[in-house]
């Protein structure tokens, strides 16, 4: 059987689904996946202490790594490192770990809990059809859906550069367009052989509505982060076109459903673009929106993305007061996201392969430099 037919030993449903069909222990599994965990060269098939017949599937059914890292590229701090990733069908796709110490600073007066650690961004999709104006992979449009075994080897690739922690869908794509690969996914990396716990887990998303209402029964325990971007349906259609298909009160309506199931803080993501959406009218319209919901405002300086960029970043002045108009008047916690990894275009809204600029794989080794910025994750901890 050509390779190309082979499925990814990672995707955990068809794997469960071919072992129960021949009568093979699925008990395998975590076997097989931490074997090759350990093991970055090994064949499915040379996985020792299975079955005849687990060998007889795996061989002719499945692959150990469906995907290559092409190139490794590291920011000058060292506190990010991007992966090229091609997948089997020759698509790319590119994900992100960055590296923090949650122990730098200060809180109540005492140094902070915690320690280095490492988050992992990933891709849902190549490409993507939401078409956010501020974001490169915006510029691709949509491509493909991600497996779950694809989206699963994108935190096996990196386990073997770091220690990761956090995993983060805010890679290429909108993960709630590909439901079904990304719940199967979390489930995989929240099981018996990787072990993150859900809360370490963030799943973003433009507001996909229906899927939201889906999302707080199939995955209950994971982070829900809401790019909303603006406190009125105009402004946000003009930076999120797609945001036409999902009324800002509706998209409410739903977090405030999603909120009373889940009992669990929802994250906004605002991007700060400068004279579109960070005036102090708009940081008034948007506290009204959020005051009565438990939410941290994640204001993320907008990173240029070359000559397809019209948009500037916005004043520090201007995010500062937006802040304090959030904290002040309305008491909700408002983070200003430290960016990481701009100079290697890892940053948000950054990602979006371009080939032309990596012609030769290139590979450095990931020394893991901690930076002092919280994770999402880790906001809980943390004063407003």
């Amino acid at each position: 059987m050509a390779s190309s037919a082979l499925h990814s030993v990672f995707d955990e449903a068809v794997l469960h689904h071919e072992f129960k069909k021949r009568g093979i222990n699925i008990r395998f599994i975590p076997v097989i996946w931490k074997y090759l965990l350990l093991n970055e060269k090994a064949e499915v098939f040379e996985v020792p202490g299975l079955s005849n017949a687990a060998y007889d599937v795996l061989r002719t059914k499945f692959i150990a790594m469906t995907s290559t890292v092409k190139a490794t590229v590291q920011s000058a701090d060292q506190s990010t490192t991007k992966l090229l990733i091609q997948l089997q069908n020759g698509s790319f796709i590119e994900a992100v770990i960055m590296s923090y110490d949650t122990r730098l600073g200060t809180y109540a007066g005492s140094p902070r809990p915690g320690g280095p650690r490492a988050t992992l961004c990933v891709s849902s999709q190549v490409g993507c059809k939401m078409g956010c104006t501020f974001c490169a992979t915006g510029s691709m449009g949509f491509k493909s859906n991600l497996s779950a075994g694809e989206i699963v080897e994108q935190l096996v690739h990196a386990t073997r550069l770091s220690q990761i922690r956090n995993v983060v869908f805010m890679g290429m794509g909108e993960p709630l367009n590909n439901y079904k690969s990304v719940v199967e996914a979390v489930r995989s990396m929240t099981g018996h052989c990787f072990q993150l716990a859900p809360r370490h887990i963030t799943i973003s998303t433009v507001g996909v509505i229906h899927c939201i209402n889906k999302l707080k029964y199939d995955l209950p325990n994971v982070n829900l982060a809401v790019s909303l971007h603006a406190p009125l349906q105009e402004v946000r259609c003009q930076i999120i076109p797609a945001a036409r298909a999902f009324p800002l009160g509706k998209l409410m309506d739903a977090l405030r459903a999603y909120q009373e199931h889940s009992k669990r803080k929802i994250f906004i993501e605002y991007i700060m673009l400068d004279g579109i959406n960070d005036q102090e009218q708009q940081a008034h319209l948007l506290g009204k929106l959020l005051e009565e919901y438990d939410v941290v405002v994640n204001l993320i300086p907008f990173n240029p993305i070359g000559s397809i960029s019209k948009y500037r970043t916005s004043k520090k002045e201007n995010v500062e007061l937006f802040q304090k108009i959030l904290r002040g008047v309305y008491n909700i916690r408002t983070t200003v996201r430290q960016e990481m990894g701009q100079d290697i275009s890892g940053a948000c809204g950054q990602l979006v392969v371009n080939l032309s600029d990596k012609k030769l794989p290139v590979k450095m080794e990931y020394t893991g430099k901690p930076e002092g910025i919280p994770d999402i994750e880790d906001l809980s901890i943390l004063r407003s």
